[in-house]
């Protein structure tokens, strides 16, 4: 009888929650971001973790300040610069803008690697991102 009562099927993740309320709250959410004017400032959408390519406004493909072509995100720190012994990495710092480019691709790549590989499956992977993940 419930296959009468749906007409789609949607998956937020593979777990058991113990009732529809919090799946929905979680569809919620996110639909409501798509909302102009529903998150403070839209250019931050552009540059979360599943972010694809098409999806990019300048459409020049992934970096650290435009999206993460469908890939985990890096690794955000905050003041302190060091809190509870664990430091902000010295790249981050350093005011060489390139290179933090880089580290946050590349942490980008071995976080998605290490908890979501089918992600780089499916990911237009450049040379330079083959080269980051070889630099591990």
């Amino acid at each position: 009888m419930g296959q009468y009562l749906a007409d789609r099927e949607l998956s937020i993740g593979d777990y058991v929650l113990s009732g529809g309320e919090l799946g929905a709250a979680v569809i919620v959410d996110c639909v409501t971001r798509l909302i102009p004017g529903a998150v403070g400032n839209q250019a931050s959408t552009q540059q979360e973790s599943f972010t694809t390519f098409s999806q990019a406004r300048d459409g020049n493909g992934p970096s650290s300040t435009c999206t993460s072509g469908g890939l985990l995100d890096y690794p955000h720190y905050t003041r302190p610069a060091d809190f509870r012994g664990m430091g902000v990495p010295e790249v981050l710092a350093s005011g060489n803008h390139e290179e933090i480019r880089r580290w946050r691709r590349r942490t980008a790549l071995e976080k998605t690697l290490r908890n979501r590989p089918d992600l780089l499956d499916r990911a237009a992977l450049s040379v330079e991102d083959r080269k980051l993940l070889g630099e591990r």
